[in-house]
């Protein structure tokens, strides 16, 4: 276990990247959410590894991109801030329905975080769709509740972001880390 190493989790549109650029401003470490940045690579090469073509191939592409993240946070000594961790793939496969592969399911085991993830609860008042982000809020919810029943059953103990702005929210980090 990294026990410097935090997640922060949570369905789409909840401001948990909002809270991780807040932290980087703040002098955090802090790793990018891989779907992203998936999202737009495949959508500039005309690839399909997509949430809304190629789901099984989008995970694969995630896990890649988040065990070297993990891998390269290893060089600091500091808290480092994930946004989404590896178990959130093994929670996309879930809810996508699909079956998760032994060495998915392997790497949420192996791969671990500090037992106290921050969970960005689904927020009504800010979520927003986006060319990237086309899930409705019924699927925003959704994911919430994959995300916190996967990290519960990895060993995880939830911590619920306060629905509050992005200053309160990142003073609330740090009170949480002791910092």
């Amino acid at each position: 276990m990294s026990a410097h190493f935090f997640v922060v989790t949570g369905g789409p549109g909840a401001g948990k990247t909002s809270l991780i650029t807040e932290l980087a401003r703040r002098g955090f470490h802090t790793i990018p959410e891989s779907g992203r940045a998936i999202i737009r690579e495949e959508m500039q090469s005309g690839g399909d590894a997509l949430p809304w073509a190629d789901r099984a191939a989008y995970a694969e592409r995630m896990l890649q991109r988040d065990l070297r993240s993990y891998e390269d946070a290893q060089a600091h000594s500091g808290p480092v801030i994930f946004d989404r961790g590896i178990p959130d793939i093994l929670g996309y496969l879930t809810l996508c329905s699909l079956p998760v592969p032994p060495h998915v399911a392997a790497a949420a085991k192996a791969a671990r975080y500090n037992r106290r993830v921050f969970l960005a609860p689904f927020w009504d008042e800010i979520f927003t769709q986006d060319t990237e982000r086309k899930q409705s809020q019924t699927e925003a919810e959704a994911t919430c509740a994959v995300m916190f029943e996967t990290y519960i059953a990895l060993g995880y103990e939830i911590i619920e972001l306060p629905r509050t702005d992005i200053a309160r929210r990142a003073d609330f980090v740090c009170e949480q880390l002791a910092i």
